[in-house]
């Protein structure tokens, strides 16, 4: 998956959250009103320390939501959607994003 695979999944994101915020028109985003994290945490086999790490959330965000401390709001429950539909999408795009990360990070090289 490219980089630009990323790009349209957080653009859809973006425009969900626009639309249900009400600042966007023209179609309806329909999610859950809940959702299992537990579920898909499980579904994928990882501890909730993997699972965090790998999708970018806090790990005491993921023990709130499984502890029914804290619902997910709209934008996590579409990403977490987009999660429990197609993890391997996500990881490959977070993976390329974060490789490209580290890349514009390296320090310049010294010239001799």
């Amino acid at each position: 998956m490219s980089g630009t695979a990323f790009s349209k999944i957080m653009r859809g994101l973006e425009e969900a959250k626009a639309y249900t915020d009400g600042k966007r028109e023209g179609f309806k985003v329909t999610l859950p009103p809940s959702i299992d994290v537990k579920g898909i945490r499980k579904e994928l086999h990882m501890t909730q320390a993997a699972f965090s790490a790998n999708f970018g959330f806090s790990l005491d965000t993921v023990k709130h939501w499984e502890g029914g401390r804290r619902t997910p709001e709209i934008p996590a429950r579409a990403y977490l959607t987009v999660i429990q539909h197609n993890p391997t999408a996500v990881l490959e795009a977070l993976q390329k994003s974060s490789m490209q990360a580290e890349v514009t990070k390296l320090p310049a090289r010294r010239k001799a």
